[in-house]
Formats: C-alpha cells, sequence, structure tokens
C-alpha cells in the first residue's frame, strides 16, 4: 500500500518513504510509527497505543518516545512548531492530520535503489545472528542504615543502574525480577554468574550517616572473581533523592569504559585468527579512545574485519564512521575520501539498529563536517536521550555547540562530559572542545588554559593545537602562538589557513573571521 500526502509517498510494501523520487533514509521504527499514525489518521494516538504497536510493549522512556515522533516529523517535513501533518493534542496524545490518498502500488514506478558497499537495508537481507554480547547482573543495592526510606532510595539506585546499562546496545543486562531475587541474601558473584548466566555483576550499598548518604559500587568479573572497579559517592541526606539520576548517570558512565577494558583485554588473550566479531570490535574500541591517528587506523582495521564477519553488525559500523569523521576533524585524513565513507556507515548503523548511540553519535559527526549545522545537533542529541551517560557523545556535542555559536552552552557540555567520565582515556577531548567553545566566547585564556590541559594528556592531539595557536596569536602571546604552531605544524603537517577555512565547519561567518584571524596573527599561512 502506498500513501501519498504533501508530496510524499509512503509505500508500506516496499518499507520505503519518499519525497518525489528522493528516497528518505528512515529508522526502521521511525517508519513504524509514522506507519501507525498514517493508518489510524481517524483518531488519536496515545503513548499506549504508540508503544503497544511499535516497541511491542515493552518499556519506553518519554525521551526516546519524543525523540522517535521528532525525527517522524522530520523526515515528512514537519515540525513540533508547525504541526502541519501530525499534531500533538494535549493531554491526549498525536493525530495525523495531512491529506492523503491511499492506493494499491504494484503499477507505480520506483526510484532504483542506490548501491552500497557496506550493506543494504536490514529488512532486505536474511537476518545474521548478531555476536553474543556479555551479560551484566545489577544486584540490589544493600541499605546499610536503619533508615527504612533508604530502603527505597537504594532499590531504585538499582533499578535505574538496569535502565541505565541496558541502554549500552553493547551489552545484555538481566531484567529487574531475575536480578532482585537475591535482595537480602549473601550470595557471591561466581553464584550469581552460574545461576543468571552473567559475566559480570554489580553491587553496592548505601549508608547513612548524620547528614550525609555514601554510595559504594563495585563491578565484578565472574570469571576471575576480580574487581573491574569501584567507586564511593558522598551527598547530603536532605538532597539525596533529588540526585539520584546524577548518581546513576556518573555510575553507568564511570563502568561503560570499565567494561570495554574488560572485554579488550580478554580479547587481547586470543590470537586475531580467532576472534570473532565482538572482540575485534572490543580491540577496536580500545584503540578508537587513544585519539591518535595511528590508533584510529587499526580500529579501522579492526572494524572492517567484524563487518566482514557480520555485514549486520551495527555498532560495528557506527564505530566506524564515528573513527573515519573522528579522523577527518582531526586533520589526519582526506575528507573528501573518508567522509563519503564515515556517512555511509553511520547510515547503515541506523537503519540496522535505530536505537544503537553510537550509530546516531557517529552519524552527528558527518553531519557536522558536512555542515548540516541543525542536523547534527539533532542527531548528537539523539544520541543523548538514548544514552544519557554517553560522554563520547556529550563532548562531540560540544563541539557542534561551539562551531554553531552556542559556546556557553558548548562551555557547559564539555562540563557535563567531564564529570561523566573524568579517567575516560579520552577526557583529553574533552578540554579541547572547552578550549573551542571558550575562543569562540573571546576568553582566551581559559581556552589557553584548557587546550594546554589536553595537550598535556596527548602531545599530538591537533584539535587542541589549534585553539592554542589561535587563542595565544589573537591575545598577542607570540612566543606561545610560535611554539604552539611547531607543535601542530609536527602534529599536522598539512595545516593551512586554507586547511582550516574548508575543512574546520564554523557556522557563522563572523566566528570563522574570529578563528582565522588568531592563525593569522600566529604566521600561519
Amino acid at each position: 500500500m502506498q500513501f501519498h500526502f504533501d508530496g510524499h509517498v509512503l509505500d508500506t510494501d516496499t518499507r520505503e518513504l519518499r519525497r518525489g523520487l528522493e528516497r528518505i533514509a528512515v529508522e526502521p521504527q521511525v517508519l513504524d510509527l509514522l506507519v501507525y499514525l498514517v493508518e489510524n489518521r481517524d483518531r488519536v494516538v496515545t503513548k499506549d497505543d504508540l508503544i503497544a504497536s511499535v516497541w511491542g510493549g515493552r518499556i519506553v522512556s518519554d525521551a526516546a518516545l519524543t525523540s522517535r515522533i521528532y525525527a517522524a516529523r522530520k523526515a515528512i517535513g514537519d515540525t513540533g512548531r508547525d504541526q502541519k501533518l501530525i499534531r500533538t493534542m494535549a493531554r491526549k496524545g498525536l493525530r495525523f492530520i495531512g491529506t492523503l490518498n491511499a492506493r494499491a502500488c504494484e503499477n507505480m514506478p520506483r526510484p532504483a535503489a542506490a548501491p552500497l558497499s557496506i550493506e543494504a537495508p536490514a529488512e532486505l537481507r536474511p537476518a545474521v545472528r548478531l555476536p553474543e554480547r556479555p551479560v551484566i547482573a545489577v544486584l540490589p543495592f544493600n541499605n546499610m542504615s536503619d533508615d527504612p526510606e533508604q530502603e527505597y532510595f537504594s532499590d531504585g539506585i538499582s533499578e535505574d543502574l538496569i535502565t541505565g546499562l541496558s541502554r549500552l546496545r553493547w551489552f545484555f543486562v538481566i531484567a529487574r525480577n531475575s536480578s532482585f531475587i537475591y535482595k537480602g541474601r549473601s550470595v557471591h558473584v561466581k553464584q550469581v554468574g552460574e545461576e543468571l548466566g552473567a559475566g559480570y555483576v554489580v553491587e553496592g550499598s548505601v549508608r547513612k550517616n548524620g547528614g550525609r548518604v555514601r554510595i559504594t559500587v563495585q563491578l565484578n568479573e565472574v570469571g576471575s572473581g576480580s574487581h573491574v572497579w569501584a567507586e564511593r559517592y558522598d551527598r547530603d541526606a536532605a538532597d539525596v533523592f533529588a540526585v539520584q539520576d546524577e548518581i546513576t548517570e556518573a555510575i553507568v558512565a564511570s563502568i561503560e569504559p570499565r567494561l570495554y577494558a574488560a572485554e579488550h583485554y580478554r580479547a587481547r588473550r586470543k590470537p586475531p585468527s580467532s576472534m570473532d566479531a565482538w572482540e575485534l570490535v572490543m580491540r577496536a574500541l580500545a584503540h578508537y579512545s587513544l585519539v591518535s591517528a595511528r590508533d584510529q587506523e587499526i580500529a579501522q582495521e579492526l572494524l572492517l574485519q567484524a563487518i566482514a564477519i557480520d555485514p549486520n553488525y551495527s555498532q560495528a559500523l557506527g564505530l566506524l564512521g564515528a573513527s573515519y569523521a573522528f579522523g577527518a576533524h582531526m586533520g589526519w585524513a582526506d575528507a573528501s575520501i573518508v567522509v563519503p565513507l564515515a556517512e555511509r556507515a553511520a547510515l547503515a548503523a541506523v537503519r540496522l539498529d535505530g536505537e544503537d548511540p553510537w550509530a546516531h553519535h557517529a552519524l552527528g559527526g558527518v553531519h557536522l563536517l558536512l555542515r548540516r549545522f541543525d542536523d547534527a545537533i539533532a542527531a548528537l542529541e539523539l544520541a543523548l536521550h538514548l544514552n544519557p551517560s554517553f560522554s563520547h557523545a556529550q563532548n562531540y556535542y560540544a563541539s557542534a555547540l561551539a562551531f554553531c555559536g552556542r559556546w556557553r552552552e558548548a562551555v557547559e557540555a564539555a562540563n557535563r562530559a567531564l564529570r561523566l567520565s573524568p579517567r575516560d582515556p579520552a577526557v583529553a577531548l574533552n578540554y579541547g572542545s572547552a578550549a573551542l567553545a571558550h575562543y569562540i566566547g573571546g576568553n582566551y585564556e581559559d581556552a589557553i588554559r584548557m587546550a594546554q590541559t589536553a595537550i598535556r594528556l596527548r602531545a599530538d592531539f591537533t584539535g587542541a593545537l589549534r585553539v592554542l595557536v589561535a587563542a595565544a596569536g589573537i591575545s598577542g602571546q607570540e612566543d606561545l602562538a610560535a611554539a604552539a604552531l611547531q607543535e601542530l605544524r609536527r602534529a599536522q603537517p598539512n595545516v593551512s589557513r586554507a586547511w582550516i577555512m574548508n575543512n574546520v565547519p564554523i557556522k557563522n561567518d563572523s566566528d570563522r573571521i574570529h578563528y582565522l584571524e588568531g592563525f593569522h596573527r600566529a604566521g600561519l599561512e
């Protein structure tokens, strides 16, 4: 069946949305939502209706639902402000209000499908089994105080952690009903692992002492029985419930890189010839986070091997797209070559798994390089809706905001990224984004300080070196500018003002002139 409305064709047989002869890339879940709204255009569709039909009754956050509605509107040229086609009925739901004709599609001409060298849409290919994901169990946190209200808080932390970790598409999280059978029991992590089939176990406790509450948490590997990571959080008892989300977000952000590191270590113990796609991706993730040109090359080689094993591996495609885009932004790779590859990989990842934050993170990086600024911001915001603890996306979001001239928001986003993952190997990127934001805002001393911090962490970090050169140049610090320019040329031999004009995606003309002026004063030709 084809539905024709407002210059669009929605084809339910081929699962395509077209505007004229142009095929519009739409995530499968967004397409399902759009079809459901169109097919039920004679009534108001409630949130429960959408969850039952599109998500099969699974628990869905308001943020995820909102992001899908936003994506559906964007695909058909509608907005939340205009609401020409999809109207929000206050406190009731949504209704498709466009004028349409429905007719059979047997004799309708269709544009030729564009070839893709990485993959075709998932619905057109036989299903391939995805690699097995590691399994995590979150035990109910122990309430170590006599305050019964802390029982609710400790259970809430555990439940929120289960929800937060479930957003990490790389791992499988045991449901609450299974992990909470251990509430009030003293069990060894190996027993939990054997009974639930988990490779990792998260456990913790809550203790109230006077006006303070202390939350401790640790991540354990079942196989060795060892602690992978442990941390302690202290909060005022008066506002502890108010900061529950903050605590959960911080724990998830801290656990995520430890899980990657643990899986990477396990993969390294196997010869490359015997590694499966999952293990190749874990090794690639470790190299991706090291923020160097050679490490990105190694990551890309490993990811291409993983995709050769499993062409449907959305996380591998998303990470590949992110790595290509990052290399172009740093000046390590020719943008004319790698940006099309990055876009193809990112779009493939989104089609395969529309709820994978890494896929939208990669797509946001591509949009930014191609100066599709609104699309970049939207993709990165969607990545953060899907995983609020995603420090890499938070950092890229900070850069995108800075490039768009929204420097105050960019500083706030960079600070959030730092809070989320202060010990991440890629933390230099957060300081680099903050440095860029401060430069755009004219805060040259702050820009210099942040850039120097980033460079201390990664001496060859070209993004931070570029900001340091410009900030030192425009503020008249000639010696610092000369020294920084020498280091920049060593890290990025092809750098020039022409390269910066063509490859650094600054939205506003005034900001671009301001940025280039710093390099001019520093002596860059």
